[in-house]
């Protein structure tokens, strides 16, 4: 994989769009010839719910509920519930990884155009809940934050794998 280097000279939108893209082919890469039973292994002891699989469909989801929930104002339709909070862990287990990898795609590609629709000084419709309200920009920086944070656990999980390793 290809490390991403921005110029100092691209405008701040492409900035935070190259590393969030950039953060997402990273952990679609770090899923790369890796069986649907190897991505549901639960390697760490104290995290059940921590499986490649687990956290890609995570991630996918994290997206929905910042873009579509927080920053559209749409219902939340995301797979948790109030007794199970992780249940978007919980049920990539049951759910091939080609698909799990799709859905992620198809739901970054869906973003990437909302994100070209908005200026980045936008508000989101809901607060966070603290009630501080967040625009566009805070909501990339966060998915770029959130999305790094979970290949480093992506990278721990594959290493245990196969031995595989990389950026």
């Amino acid at each position: 994989m290809t490390r991403t280097d921005t110029p100092a000279a691209w405008d701040e939108r492409t900035q935070l769009t190259t590393f969030l893209d950039y953060v997402r082919a990273t952990a679609r890469h770090k899923c790369e010839e890796l069986s649907d039973e190897d991505a549901r292994k639960a390697l760490l002891p104290g995290s059940p719910l921590m499986t490649l699989s687990g956290l890609v469909n995570h991630l996918r989801w994290v997206e929905y509920y910042w873009f579509r929930v927080v920053f559209l104002g749409e219902e939340d339709e995301g797979p948790w519930t109030d007794e199970d909070p992780d249940r978007e862990m919980r049920i990539a287990v049951d759910i091939p990884l080609p698909r799990l990898l799709a859905e992620y795609a198809e739901e970054s590609a869906r973003h990437n155009e909302l994100v070209a629709a908005h200026d980045l000084d936008t508000k989101a419709r809901r607060a966070r809940a603290d009630g501080d309200p967040v625009d566009l920009r805070w909501i990339l920086l966060h998915l770029v934050e959130e999305t790094a944070r979970h290949n480093g656990h992506l990278d721990i999980l594959r290493e245990l794998i196969d031995g595989r390793t990389g950026d």
